[in-house]
This record gives C-alpha cells, structure tokens and sequence, in this order.
C-alpha cells in the first residue's frame, strides 16, 4: 500500500483510526510465483495415478517425487487407476480435484469419476462418484464417463462439474452437475452441457472464462474433422457456438487439451497430448482463438499425458517440494 502523510485537526486521531481499521479490513490477496502440473504418465502399470511437477515459469518443468505418483490410485478409486487430473482453487482458499477411474488394461469402458480436496495440495480425501449405479433413472447404461473438470458458477454461487458420457447408440456428449457443499457428490442428475453439431464425440472439455465469455475447449473425433476446437458462449450452462476450425496446431491426432494463463501476463497456454506420437505440445495465444507453437520453449524432464496447470505461491511451492522431494527440481522457491 501507498505511504501516506496525514494532517491531524480537530479529528485526527479519529481520521488515523479509520484509516487503520480499513486498511486492517482488507483482504490479503495471494501471490502466485510458481505453476502445479498434475498429470498422468501412461497406459502401463503404475502409470495410471496422478503425479507433480512444478514451474517457475510455466514453461519449464521438473516432476517432484522423482516422477512417482502422490496418490495411491488403489486407495482412491474403484477400478485401481486414475487418469486426467484436474485441481481448481477455491473460493476459501482449498482446492477440489477430479479424475476419471479407469484402468486402460481393463478396456476403455468405464462408469465413474473420483471427487477430492484437500486444505494443502498434499492430503486428500475422496468420493468414487458412479454414475450409472448413483443414477439409475436417468444413466443406467453410462458406458464412459470420462475428463471431468471443476469450475466455479458465479451466478449459481457453486461449484459446477462437468465431463463426458457416451450412451448406447450415441457419441460422447458434454454434461455438467452442480457439486454438493462437502464436494463429496452431486445435488442431482447431470444435464446436458454441450454436443457435437457434427454428431461425433465431445471430449476432454475445459471452460475459461475470458473478458465475460466462456470458452470451452474440446476434442472431437472423425476421418475428416477430427482435433481440438473452441465453442464459446456467454453462459456458463448453455449457448456454446462452435468456431471453425481447430485450435491445435497439428495434424497428429491429440487429445486432453489444458489451458492456463500465465502469472501477471495476458498470454494463455493451450497445451495437449500428441498422444500417437508421444509428444506432448505447448501453444499461445491472447485471444483464445488464435495459436502458436512455442515448444522451442519448452523443457520437461518427464514425459506428461493428459494433465493442468494451476498457479501457486510459494509457500504452497515449499510444502510440495517438502512432501515431495525430487532430485531434480532446480531453483524453484
């Protein structure tokens, strides 16, 4: 806060008490130094489960825990392995988390999706949502449920999840359910948040909101029009219009697109999983719709599938790198 000088008068000392009091009032905002990777690794054993790295830049990264998961998967889920992890920040200053539950070995059939938080990015708790057998009216013959995100609804003042489903007979659609207050379910049945107009699967959704818009990042798939494309809209819950085009910046297949500002910038990173030709790609942009490459950039020192980047502070930097310590994360305070 500014240096300021005061003439004290008849009410000066009443003046310099207003002045503390408001000043003692304000909210401290957080100060955020350092970026949080959360990712999965792979379709082999042990690689299903989340695992860290860290940033100091949000360009170059080192895995803490040496690259080894910080969540038993078989703790916390129903089929033994969890995939595309994403950490909101809260209101309160917590943080949510969730993960698809599923097991590649197993088939790429699944029925459910892990709910967490945690006060300190290190404990966690968790809910196995099951969607066909919580759902039974509505979802009973779910056959996927896959890539849940977490946002906040700022008009609904809650906290609103949302992730792909395929029924029989159909292709991957969008939909979204408001999260309980303990964030260990939903209050009711999902809706329908988003299709495909060209009738192929919508997957891998992720919402930034930008300028009073909301941009919802998600992958589609077919021979012919097949990539990472941006729909907008101007309500959280409905309206999204697809852009033309894609947003990726190749025409190797891809999937679990993850975008993130940068700190103190107006530059957005859209990152994804070249996922047949195991490379893992970092674009920019200002506006959300245009891209580029910037992988001359980048530097990781582990190989990342499907994963979010969050901003944190350094004292939240010095309790993971406590938890979990790694030989290979230089410089980061």
């Amino acid at each position: 806060m500014r240096n300021i000088t005061f003439t004290f008068k008849a009410f000066g000392i009443l003046s310099l008490g207003l002045i503390l009091f408001s000043c003692a009032s304000l909210k401290t905002e957080k100060v955020y130094t350092n970026y949080l990777f959360a990712y999965f690794t792979g379709n082999g054993q042990g690689e299903e489960a989340v695992r860290y790295a860290l940033s100091s830049d949000g360009y170059n990264y080192y895995a803490l825990n040496d690259n080894n998961p910080i969540i038993n998967s078989d703790v916390i889920s129903k089929t033994g392995g969890v995939r595309d992890p994403h950490i909101l920040r809260t209101k309160n200053g917590s943080f949510y988390m969730v993960l698809t539950d599923l097991l590649s070995k197993n088939g790429w059939t699944n029925t459910a999706m892990i709910m967490l938080k945690s006060d300190d990015l290190v404990n966690w708790t968790s809910t196995v949502i099951d969607i066909p057998q919580i759902y039974q009216d509505e979802y009973s013959e779910v056959m996927r449920v896959w890539a849940p995100q977490t946002i906040y609804d700022e008009k609904a003042g809650k906290y609103m999840i949302y992730f792909s489903m395929l029924q029989p007979e159909s292709y991957d659609k969008i939909y979204y359910a408001y999260a309980n207050e303990d964030f260990t379910g939903f209050e009711a049945a999902p809706d329908q948040l988003f299709f495909n107009p060209a009738k192929t699967a919508s997957i891998d959704g992720d919402i930034v909101k930008k300028n009073g818009k909301f941009y919802l990042f998600y992958k589609t798939e077919g021979e012919k029009d097949k990539g990472i494309k941006v729909a907008i809209s101007n309500n959280l819950t409905s309206g999204y219009e697809p852009l033309a085009g894609n947003v990726d910046q190749t025409d190797k297949a891809v999937e679990g697109s993850g975008v993130f500002k940068l700190i103190d910038s107006d530059k957005y990173i859209l990152m994804y999983d070249v996922y047949m030709n195991g490379k893992y790609q970092f674009t920019e942009s200002k506006d959300l719709k245009n891209f580029k490459v910037i992988d001359e950039d980048i530097s990781m020192n582990f190989h990342p599938r499907h994963g979010t980047v969050i901003p944190i502070t350094a004292e939240e930097t010095k309790r993971l790198i406590a938890n979990f310590p790694s030989g290979n994360v230089p410089g980061i305070n």
